[in-house]
C-alpha cells in the first residue's frame, strides 16, 4: 500500500518518462517478434492499465482535522484540514460532490476567494483551498492545503462520496447476501426440432442436422448506464395506524366500522362487538392483540414492509420499492456500502462499508443482517447495478437537504 501525504507527491514528469519508456520498449519488442500490428498490444494494455479502478472515497475526521482519500479500501492520500469553528461547525454526514469550480468566491462571506471549490451542499458547505492554522477556523467549509486541493480537484467527479465523521472512519470489506450482485448472464437456446423443420417449408432442406446441435445464444442486453454509479438509500417508514387498518379490514369483511380515521368511536366499537359475537368471542368491543391478529388472518392481511428503498442516478430518482428492516425501532445509525469496480458480465462484485456514526446501531454487517429485500427487488437491483454504486442504510432523515441536483444527503448531527 502506498500512501501519499501532503508535500510528498511523486514527480509527474518522472512518472510520464517511465510510462513513455514502457510504451517504447513494448513497441520495439512487438516489432521484433513479427507481430501483425501495434494495435493489439495497445488494446491489451499494461498490467497497470487493466487493473480495476475502484471508486474514490473521501473521509473527513473533524476530531483528527484530517481528510483521507481511499481508492476502494486502499488509503492513497491524506492531508490536514481546517473545518468549521464553534458557532459555524461543519456538519457530519454523508455528502457527495455537487459542483466544481477552480475559481469561486463566497456568496455568504464578503466574496472571499475559495479556489478549487467542490460543493457538498447548496447551503454553503464545500471543500476548497484555504488557510490551515492547525485548528477549526472556517465558517463551516473544509479548508485544504493548496497543492492537495488542486490534486483532488483533478481526481474527483460530480457524485463522488464525501463522508464527514467526528472520529476517524475506515472502509472495511464486507460480504453479505443483502448486498446486490451483478445480473448473472444467461444463455437462451433456440431449439429447432426435426418436426418443427418438417412442418415449415421455408426450413426444409435449408438446415442441416449438424446445425440442430448448435445452440443460439442470446446474451443479456448491456446496461446503457453502466458508467453511472447509483445512489441508493434505505430508511424506516412510519408504520400505518393500527386502528385505521382494523377499521378498513372490518369494513371489507362486511362490518360497518365507519370512516377509516383511526378514531375508535361508537360505530367502530359496534362493528367489533358484532364481529366478536359472530366469532363466539367475549363481546367487549375492546381492541386486543389477539383480536387484531384474528381479523388480520381472516381478511388475509399481511403487515406491510416497514422501510423504503430509493434509487437515484445522476441526481434524479429512478426507482423505489418497499423493503423490511428487522427491529426497525432499534438504532440503525448510518452505514454506507459501496460496490467496487467490475465489468459487465462479471458474476460478482466486492463491497466495502463505512460506519458514518461509529458504533451507533452496531457493526455494518449486523445492519445487513436486519435487511429483508424481496426477490423481485433484488433482481431489479442486479439489472441496474453499476461500479461505484452505493447503498446508505440509516434512521436519519435525508429529505431536508436532498432535492433536485443532489444525491441523498444525510446529516448525522
Amino acid at each position: 500500500m502506498f500512501v501519499t501525504k501532503y508535500g510528498e507527491r511523486p514527480s509527474k514528469s518522472r512518472a510520464a518518462g517511465r510510462r513513455f519508456s514502457q510504451l517504447a520498449c513494448a513497441a520495439f519488442l512487438t516489432l521484433a517478434a513479427g507481430s501483425t500490428s501495434l494495435a493489439s498490444e495497445a488494446v491489451q494494455g499494461t498490467p497497470e492499465e487493466v487493473q480495476k479502478q475502484d471508486p474514490l472515497h473521501f473521509l473527513v475526521s473533524l476530531d483528527e482535522q484530517r481528510i483521507d482519500v481511499y481508492r476502494g479500501s486502499e488509503l492513497i492520500e491524506t492531508s490536514p484540514i481546517s473545518s468549521g469553528k464553534r458557532g459555524n461547525s461543519t456538519p457530519t454526514g454523508v455528502f457527495s460532490i455537487l459542483e466544481k469550480r477552480r475559481k469561486h468566491f463566497s456568496n455568504l462571506y464578503d466574496n472571499a476567494p475559495m479556489p478549487f471549490m467542490q460543493r457538498l451542499t447548496w447551503s454553503g458547505i464545500a471543500l476548497h483551498q484555504g488557510k490551515l492554522p492547525g485548528y477549526p477556523a472556517s465558517h463551516g467549509c473544509i479548508r485544504l492545503p493548496r497543492s492537495f486541493a488542486k490534486s483532488i480537484f483533478g481526481m474527483t467527479a460530480r457524485g463522488n462520496h464525501v463522508i464527514v465523521t467526528r472520529a476517524a472512519a475506515t472502509p472495511m470489506p464486507v460480504t453479505h447476501s443483502a448486498l446486490p450482485q451483478p445480473l448473472s448472464p444467461s444463455t437462451k437456446v433456440a431449439s429447432l426440432s426435426a418436426q418443427n423443420i418438417a412442418m415449415d417449408p421455408a426450413l426444409r432442406g435449408a438446415i442441416q442436422p449438424a446445425v440442430l446441435q448448435t445452440p443460439i445464444a442470446a446474451a443479456e442486453p448491456e446496461n446503457p448506464h453502466f458508467d453511472r454509479p447509483l445512489r441508493m438509500i434505505i430508511t424506516p417508514q412510519k408504520p400505518p395506524s393500527k386502528n385505521k387498518v382494523l377499521q378498513r379490514l372490518l369494513n371489507e369483511l362486511g362490518y360497518n366500522a365507519g370512516p377509516v380515521d383511526g378514531v375508535v368511536g361508537r360505530k367502530t366499537r359496534a362493528a367489533i362487538e358484532l364481529y366478536q359475537e359472530g366469532a363466539d368471542l367475549p363481546i367487549t368491543g375492546n381492541i386486543t392483540d389477539s383480536l387484531v391478529a384474528r381479523i388480520y388472518r381472516e381478511a388475509g392481511y399481511e403487515k406491510p414492509h416497514n422501510a423504503k428503498l430509493r434509487v437515484r442516478r445522476k441526481f434524479r430518482d429512478v426507482y423505489s420499492a418497499p423493503v423490511t428492516i428487522k427491529a426497525a425501532g432499534d438504532d440503525i445509525g448510518t452505514h454506507v456500502f459501496t460496490a467496487l469496480d467490475f465489468k459487465q458480465g462479471d458474476p460478482s462484485v466486492e463491497w466495502i462499508a463505512v460506519a458514518a456514526e461509529g458504533e451507533r446501531g452496531g457493526a455494518s454487517y449486523e445492519i445487513l443482517d436486519r435487511l429483508e429485500i424481496p426477490q423481485k427487488v433484488a433482481e431489479d437491483l442486479s439489472k441496474m447495478l453499476t461500479p461505484g454504486t452505493s447503498l446508505t442504510v440509516t434512521d436519519r432523515s435525508y429529505q431536508r437537504n436532498t432535492g433536485l441536483g443532489t444525491d441523498f444527503v444525510v446529516i448525522t448531527r
